[in-house]
């Protein structure tokens, strides 16, 4: 299940690709088989192992094509371990919104970003997120949960403070917002109740068959309550006077 719109946000083979704060793996997988040279980093080292297992699995069954890479590693979003100008494309989904220093992430993001490469940023918009935090402090008052709720031009502004230029947005998985109010009112760690299996499997089915009348409800539906917010941006090339000073 991705977030990020590929359509939206272009991967050209080669193209040197960051994950940041990968999780399970999701966008890193499929950067990996559209032909990217490809960094999945985290700083949960359990997760990072799954995520390499997963990439030798990937490459073994001929998922990549011929010059496509892919790296998983452990590091910190903070003080990341690259030089300057390193990756052509930057991915952070659903991340910002479990760390304090945002902006510092946000720095440390376009310092590894190449001037005209790509970023794509998504966090859980604020009234689906919003309607779970009233529902449960249990959905949000964990260690690492959640410790913010973005409005869509807050990000933009932070995007634009960090000297990005954002040319797009959209919001993604109207779907999984009904399911999280469910798990809310129900209790976040209760399976068992009997709406939250049902719509569990509703979700799973639409993700194993994609049928036709979920993805066009879904496209109706993400406007309104669509999970999460998704932006682009790109780093702009120095201007050529600042370029020639440089």
């Amino acid at each position: 299940m991705l977030t990020v719109d590929f359509s939206r946000f272009p991967l050209a083979p080669g193209d040197r690709v960051l994950d940041l704060g990968c999780g399970a793996g999701r966008h890193a997988f499929e950067c990996y088989r559209r032909g990217a040279q490809v960094v999945a980093l985290d700083q949960n080292g359990e997760e990072i192992r799954e995520v390499a297992k997963w990439f030798a699995a990937m490459k073994e069954a001929g998922e990549a094509p011929a010059g496509a890479t892919a790296t998983a590693m452990e590091g910190d979003a903070l003080a990341l371990p690259f030089p300057d100008e390193s990756f052509d494309v930057v991915i952070i989904s659903e991340v910002m919104e479990h760390i304090p220093d945002d902006k510092g992430v946000l720095a440390e993001m376009v310092r590894v970003l190449k001037p005209g490469g790509r970023i794509a940023i998504t966090v859980p918009r604020y009234g689906p997120e919003k309607v779970c935090w009233t529902l449960s402090d249990a959905y949000h008052e964990v260690e690492g949960g959640h410790i913010r709720i973005y409005r869509a031009d807050e990000l933009l502004a932070k995007i634009r403070e960090a000297g990005l230029r954002p040319y797009g947005t959209h919001h993604a998985h109207a779907l999984h917002s009904p399911y999280w109010w469910l798990k809310c009112a129900f209790g976040v760690d209760n399976d068992k109740a009997l709406p939250v299996r049902a719509y569990h499997k509703l979700l799973v089915w639409d993700i194993m068959k994609k049928p036709l009348a979920t993805r066009v409800a879904e496209r109706a539906l993400n406007p309104v309550i669509g999970k999460s917010f998704v932006a682009y941006a790109t780093k702009p090339h120095l201007p050529r006077a600042e370029a020639d000073a440089t």
